[in-house]
């Protein structure tokens, strides 16, 4: 074969080549990674506490989720105690808040705390961070800020709305740990087979020396559900009136 025979094959099977390459599918283009941003590291920690439990979430483990280093996320968030923080500043932007009415006010201020507890109870074990550090965050401060409105907007004196408001965050994080003892799949047969054990633990008593405790045990297990919850958020209520 000459040289000239050589370059014309050479040059068939280049030419064969670019017709193979018109019918092969186009190549898939790397897709971009997503920059690191606080929105996302706050996030990927919900979607951890959400799947496993509020000890998992660590600085590291969300790292891990978020295909960063650690270091990287410093550049975001301070610290874990800066990200709890952030991620219940992440629930509370999901609650809603009146327009202050005083003709209602105290049904207002109970919607609005049955709102965060829910959020808090999606996320078992967030209501722990709300417990252990005064709030920082802006949207925090914004629930806050709305209760402080709702209450003084129907007369209640500054000081009075300020430390009640501090009570009813303070109730919400508390119940909603307490709520951590109860499975979140366990139904509503569940929770009433629990209180009928504990009526029954209660009326096993002796009445002579826990006589109050048997004689209303009925009392001492009643309730379904929030039950209770209301119950004490109206009890701190009740105990406010406007012009005090």
């Amino acid at each position: 074969m000459t040289s000239r025979d050589k370059l014309h094959d050479t040059q068939r099977e280049r030419w064969a080549t670019q017709i193979a390459a018109l019918e092969a599918p186009a190549a898939t283009p790397r897709p971009r990674r997503e920059p690191l941003s606080t929105d996302r590291i706050v996030d990927a920690a919900l979607a951890i506490l959400a799947d496993e439990s509020f000890d998992a979430v660590t600085m590291r483990r969300v790292a891990t989720a978020l295909h960063a280093t650690p270091g990287a996320l410093y550049a975001h968030v301070r610290d874990k105690s800066e990200l709890d923080d952030l991620m219940v500043g992440s629930l509370c932007a999901r609650v809603d808040l009146p327009l202050p009415d005083a003709a209602v006010w105290r049904d207002q201020v109970l919607d609005v705390c049955r709102q965060l507890r829910d959020q808090y109870l999606q996320y078992p074990g967030i209501s722990q961070a709300a417990l252990q550090a005064a709030p920082r965050s802006l949207e925090t401060l914004r629930i806050n800020e709305g209760l402080l409105g709702i209450l003084l907007d129907a007369g209640v004196a500054p000081q009075t709305a300020g430390w009640a408001t501090d009570a009813l965050f303070l109730y919400i994080a508390a119940y909603s740990v307490v709520s951590l003892r109860r499975h979140p799949e366990e139904d509503e047969a569940a929770e009433t087979a629990d209180r009928a054990d504990v009526l029954e633990r209660f009326l096993m008593l002796p009445a002579t020396r826990f006589p109050n405790t048997v004689a209303h045990a009925a009392e001492l297990t009643a309730g379904h559900g929030h039950d209770r919850f209301d119950f004490t958020v109206n009890v701190i209520l009740s105990g406010i009136s406007p012009g005090h």
